[in-house]
């Protein structure tokens, strides 16, 4: 059994997942967090007044179709089940999303059966698109102008603060059109939420006697010899201190509000027309059915670029800041004993699953390598 320390930075999911699949194998862990608690963006706290569990940075659903990230997640809490099924506001109507069968029959006003329903949205098309770059035009290919500009339009300009057109066609391409009534936002086999929140889960993961935790702990990379290797889980540009400028990022600012009883009667209500300034509602106490509250804790989200001492949520990834990315990670590649992970280290956006599932990947082929007395990759996903 090996006693080499290793510094990892972030005690997020992907700090945690790290920290734990080698201290089990005998090496000493430290890990460092600039913030006052664990858990990073999927932080969850009990509002002491209602009693209603928080997802403090928004909300967090877990969704997989990985076996062994869902078994593994079970090993360290209990998963309640929890169907995410969003509805939004347009033009004073309240629909279901993603689009589906109803929301189809409801916006026309038809009855459409599915095959019916799909030959109408073609003739809704705009068929002259035989290649769609942009958000815009790979909406206006596949669900016609009315659709787009009730449900994704405002939404999109407001969650990216810029125009439709400016985006490229995959960001839509990941919301699906439903021709039946089924209103689970996602289709993964596993779905759920922890029964007692997120930080509950990630404090059991750090739970271990070679693993030592330091909140409210800044890291500089002066302070990083001494350690077998590094796994830096924070901003990428930030490692560098930002000496090829900063990486766009979308941020989010919560309005946070109470209410004596159900506000909204669903977990999430987005608002897709432009007039309305936030985005979306959040009702957390409906992110745990199987809890009984009488009072309710809300969060209008309003979206903006990331500034200086903001939280980065959401990777811009256009065409700026790709060439900016390039010349980052042929920084990062010239470094030595680091390897850059999660959502802000390479520059990604993941879902929880697959940030797991590449914490446990980067923590297995660390032991590979250190068997083979071999080099550790700067990215085990290359973000470009």
């Amino acid at each position: 059994m090996t006693q080499e320390t290793i510094l990892i930075v972030g005690a997020g999911l992907s700090g945690a997942v790290i920290g734990r699949e080698l201290a089990q194998k005998g090496y000493r862990i430290e890990i460092v967090d600039s913030r006052a608690h664990i858990a990073g963006n999927c932080h969850t706290e009990r509002d002491a007044a209602t009693g209603v569990m928080v997802h403090v940075y928004g909300p967090h659903i877990f969704h997989t179709d990985d076996q062994e990230v869902w078994d593994y997640v079970n090993g360290f809490t209990t998963f309640m089940p929890y169907k995410n099924r969003v509805k939004t506001t347009s033009g004073g109507q309240v629909y279901s999303l993603p689009v589906n069968l109803h929301t189809i029959n409801q916006f026309f006003g038809k009855t459409l059966r599915p095959d019916e329903a799909r030959t109408f949205l073609e003739s809704e098309a705009d068929t002259s698109i035989a290649d769609p770059q942009t958000f815009e035009e790979q909406a206006l290919r596949f669900v016609g102008k009315g659709l787009y500009e009730a449900f994704f339009k405002g939404y999109t300009q407001k969650q990216w603060g810029c125009s439709p057109t400016a985006l490229p066609a995959s960001i839509l391409k990941r919301l699906p059109v439903r021709f039946n009534y089924e209103d689970n936002y996602f289709f993964h086999k596993y779905q759920g939420m922890p029964a007692n929140g997120y930080t509950e889960m990630i404090a059991g993961i750090l739970d271990h006697p070679n693993i030592t935790v330091r909140l409210t702990t800044d890291f500089r990379r002066e302070a990083a010899d001494g350690y077998s290797h590094i796994f830096y889980s924070g901003p990428l540009d930030g490692y560098f201190d930002y000496e090829l400028g900063r990486l766009g990022y979308r941020t989010l600012d919560f309005e946070r509000f109470t209410y004596d009883g159900d506000y909204q009667g669903c977990a999430v209500m987005n608002y897709g027309d432009v007039s309305v300034p936030y985005t979306r509602i959040t009702e957390h106490k409906h992110f745990s059915p199987w809890e009984e509250h009488r009072g309710s804790v809300c969060y209008r989200e309003f979206s903006r670029a990331c500034e200086p001492g903001d939280i980065p949520y959401y990777p811009i990834r256009l065409v700026e800041e790709k060439a900016q990315l390039a010349d980052y990670v042929a920084r990062a590649e010239q470094e030595a004993g680091v390897t850059f992970v999660g959502r802000l280290g390479t520059y990604r956006y993941l879902d929880m699953d697959v940030t797991i599932r590449e914490a446990l990947d980067t923590a297995r082929l660390y032991l590979a390598r250190r068997a083979e007395n071999a080099a550790m990759p700067t990215f085990l996903n290359p973000p470009l």
